[in-house]
């Protein structure tokens, strides 16, 4: 058995678990306390978590709580937050804080303030952002900037698009924004096709400007606008990187000064806070996006300071370990009942399933337990006609995060009330659920006698969920509630003793990938793979 479950912490969890598992009922739970929600709530600025509505006790937070003391939770935040290398297999410091440190105070990497560069290219992005914005930066025939295209994979691409797709009612009507990340030709050729390439900017965003996806995407980009442009002089008025390559920049035909930097200690689903963010600057102003940054250095120092039993992001990861470690739930629901955050549970899949998606801990060895859910998730109310029916009656348990804003961007009262009203409903009804007699209770007198139809209306309920109500979804807003998933997440992998911040499982497929590619460039038998891999090979020549 490994250390963790192996630990006193980890069997007085597992005991209470016995007990919680058999007998506890939420709805009870709540007829029994009228106090519960005071007691198992939390509020940040205007964000009020509400975790109520779960399988758990006082007495269950407080044996997960000690979980933090055995896993040294405090020293690791502040290891993070000071520059340790903790990124252990990478051996590298984990500083998207320090991006968003507003308060400037000194950061240091191998005795180096890293404050200074963050700042200086904070200043450029203000700088090349406003020019762009204001109608001062123009293309090669003098024609004004309307359409940004970004072109990145992965975090380059999942955290700018969920931002500028969240905060749209921020962005200007004279820029429109673009995200192409799938080598999928039909991604960047369906993307031109509605572009002037007079009027076009490209984003090229890759940390070494060698990621295939990208590069690719990028090289026809570049084929693209050459066919329209008079000169190649003329890539220095529409194309930008990304990077942390100046060679491979340069090498591509971008200006250096049109080069922005960010630095190998910015994991990139964490990268949205540094020049990788530079489209959400564009779209909507450096000014939103330093509320964004503003947003989540509040949370950082409300996770760094604030005690364990009253820290949002710590009790988040607790509540995870509960049902993914004693529950055996293997996936966790993100469900925002906002159309604008359509993008954050598919950003949260990258940020939780790549950081804490292992099996082997720091010292290298295979955990016993498991680790990271699977994060999946909709907006409400589509959602709730597409997959709540298993949520409600199916026989997996799915644990499950509602969002929502008590402010409209819009002006639609109707609309909203309908839509908070079932961000409201939908966890009570989890919850509650319907027993037999209250199903019988409803139906007519020839119903009660169907007795399939009386099973199939009955709702287990007893189904755990946590509720994020703010008053809207501004920068700020957004910026912490990014920090908060963020933070989860590390507090997970710390009390998993797993590295959260390296992602070694999305190599293998591209390293055999590149072997396959130069096989697919002429129509030979290939029979170097195993048999499945070779048909697929042949067949698709046939195919093509």
């Amino acid at each position: 058995m490994s250390k963790l479950t192996n630990s006193a912490e980890w069997n007085a969890i597992e005991q209470h678990y016995q007990k919680i598992a058999t007998h506890f009922s939420m709805k009870e739970a709540f007829e029994s306390d009228k106090h519960r929600f005071k007691k198992l709530s939390l509020t940040f600025n205007d964000i009020l978590f509400d975790f109520s509505k779960n399988l758990l006790t006082e007495e269950t937070i407080s044996l997960l709580l000690a979980l933090t003391k055995t896993s040294s939770l405090k020293d690791k935040i502040e290891q993070m937050f000071n520059g340790a290398a903790i990124n252990i297999t990478e051996k590298r410091a984990v500083l998207h804080t320090a991006l968003r440190n507003r308060a400037n105070t000194p950061v240091y990497v191998d005795d180096h303030n890293v404050m200074p560069k963050i700042n200086h290219e904070l200043a450029k992005m203000r700088s090349f952002s406003e020019k762009v914005r204001s109608g001062e930066w123009r293309g090669y025939s003098g024609k004004k900037i309307t359409d940004i295209v970004n072109i990145g994979i992965g975090g380059s691409d999942l955290g700018p698009k969920m931002v500028c797709t969240a905060l749209a009612p921020y962005a200007t009507p004279k820029l429109n924004v673009h995200f192409v990340s799938n080598v999928d030709q039909a991604d960047i050729v369906t993307t031109l096709d509605k572009l002037n390439p007079e009027t076009t900017l490209f984003l090229i965003v890759s940390k070494v400007f060698n990621t295939q996806e990208t590069m690719t995407n990028a090289n026809s980009a570049r084929r693209w606008f050459l066919e329209s442009a008079p000169d190649k002089e003329a890539i220095k008025k529409h194309f930008v990187a990304v990077s942390t390559h100046r060679r491979n920049v340069i090498d591509f035909g971008i200006d250096p000064v049109n080069m922005f930097e960010f630095w190998d200690w910015v994991g990139g689903r964490y990268s949205l806070w540094s020049a990788v963010g530079l489209s959400i600057a564009l779209y909507i102003g450096m000014d939103n996006f330093e509320q964004l940054l503003e947003g989540a250095f509040e949370v950082d120092q409300h996770f760094r300071h604030t005690d364990f039993d009253k820290n949002i992001p710590v009790i988040m990861a607790l509540i995870g370990i509960w049902y993914n470690n004693f529950f055996k739930a293997e996936s966790h629901a993100i469900l925002p009942y906002a159309q604008h955050l359509s993008r954050f549970s598919a950003y949260f899949q990258q940020g939780d399933m790549e950081s804490n998606g292992k099996s082997v801990d720091i010292n290298g060895q295979q955990v016993d337990y498991s680790t990271g859910p699977i994060i999946w998730g909709q907006p409400g109310t589509n959602g709730q006609h597409a997959f709540y029916q298993l949520m409600h009656q199916g026989t997996k348990l799915i644990p499950c995060d509602f969002l929502a804003a008590a402010q409209s961007h819009y002006h639609l009262p109707e609309h909203h009330d309908i839509l908070i009203s079932n961000f409201l409903a939908q966890p009570q009804a989890l919850m509650r659920g319907k027993t037999r007699e209250e199903v019988i209770q409803e139906l007519n007198e020839i119903e009660r006698v169907d007795k399939v139809l009386i099973a199939s209306k009955i709702f287990p309920g007893n189904k755990p969920s946590n509720s994020f109500l703010f008053k809207k979804l501004t920068p700020k807003t957004l910026g912490s509630l990014i920090a908060l998933y963020e933070h989860k997440i590390f507090v997970q992998g710390v009390i998993w003793n797993i590295n959260s911040f390296d992602q070694m499982g999305v190599e293998l497929g591209k390293v055999l990938a590149k072997a396959i590619l130069p096989e697919l460039k002429n129509d030979d038998i290939i029979t170097s793979h195993d048999c499945s891999t070779n048909a697929l090979i042949n067949t698709y020549k046939t195919l093509r």
